[in-house]
């Protein structure tokens, strides 16, 4: 699904600056765009359609980028734009507030807004993660989001690492995803991006409850990912760990279309059958193979083992060496 835009290697030196000028004009939004060394200027673009919202991944040498208010009168497609820096340094100012980026910090800015943005001074420039979607579809109210413009927002913890943890996980995995699986990562992408706005603005009340549910949900699988080798990760202790009733915890995942002790179990039976079929890993006993993944009981883990697969996992790790 992702698609490669422009890649200027392949063009002529002195065609590339205008390139990259109406390609991102085309695919994200007009700006004026000077390289700070023209005659070494390296640029790529690739983008992927999440339904209504718009994935690109961008590397550039270093620039300096200014969205105009005559720009913004001869077209304005009215959307946001949330940016995860992979590599490098950027600044941005925009609506009286300036940041300076690097790897791991998120960025939310509004194509109705002047702004100015610097990629550098490494001459390698910047990679960078463009989550874009229309500003009708962010369930928050304009008043809330507008004072977040322009200001780094935390991508290594809590409700900001999921997000980035998602929109990496969608670019690498974009060439087993349909048309539909998209679409429906995009709402899903939407969802966080509007809990961690309001996290920031300190109102997680004006999400929809909707929105609520679907982040929490990502946050207790998240949890449960992180935490599938205690043997103690029942529904209650995820419940307790995030301070809701087992019944209300339940309910989330119901609305998922699944149950905790169905996720839980079949995360840890898929690892147990990753190592088991390792070969790297075919002195390891079995027993310990189960303990890792939370059975520390070998007939229990035998006994789940054989109602997933229909074999024993000595069975099975026997299956995948032949």
């Amino acid at each position: 699904m992702l698609t490669t835009v422009l890649d200027t290697t392949h063009l002529p030196p002195s065609d590339r600056a205008a390139a990259w000028v109406e390609t991102t004009q085309q695919a994200l939004m007009a700006t004026r765009i000077d390289f700070l060394s023209p005659d070494r200027i390296s640029a790529r673009i690739r983008t992927m359609a999440l339904g209504p919202v718009q994935l690109s991944v961008m590397s550039y040498s270093p620039l300096n980028s200014r969205r105009t208010p005559r720009l913004i009168r001869q077209c304005d497609p009215e959307q946001y734009q949330l940016a995860l820096t992979l590599a490098g340094q950027q600044s941005i100012e925009q609506a009286r507030a300036y940041a300076a980026l690097g790897p791991d910090d998120l960025l939310l800015y509004d194509s109705s807004r002047p702004f100015s943005a610097t990629a550098g001074p490494d001459p390698a420039g910047a990679r960078v993660l463009l989550l874009q979607f229309p500003r009708r579809l962010l369930p928050l109210p304009e008043r809330a989001v507008a004072p977040l413009c322009g200001h780094a927002l935390q991508g290594r913890t809590g409700v900001g690492r999921l997000l980035c943890q998602m929109l990496t996980g969608l670019a690498d995995a974009h060439a087993d995803l349909t048309y539909p699986d998209g679409a429906r990562l995009g709402g899903t992408s939407l969802d966080l991006t509007a809990a961690l706005l309001a996290h920031h603005a300190d109102r997680p009340a004006l999400l929809p409850a909707e929105s609520r549910q679907r982040e929490l949900f990502e946050r207790i699988s998240d949890f449960i990912t992180a935490h599938l080798h205690d043997p103690g990760l029942t529904p209650g202790a995820l419940a307790a760990a995030h301070f809701i009733s087992t019944r209300y915890l339940h309910r989330i995942f119901q609305l998922h279309g699944s149950t905790v002790g169905d996720v839980i179990r079949q995360q840890r039976l898929a690892r147990c059958r990753r190592d088991l079929a390792d070969p790297a890993q075919r002195a390891v006993p079995i027993g310990a193979i189960g303990a890792r993944w939370g059975y520390p009981r070998p007939s229990d883990f035998t006994r789940a083992f054989r109602a997933a697969t229909g074999m024993s996992p000595s069975e099975y790790r026997a299956l995948c060496a032949r």
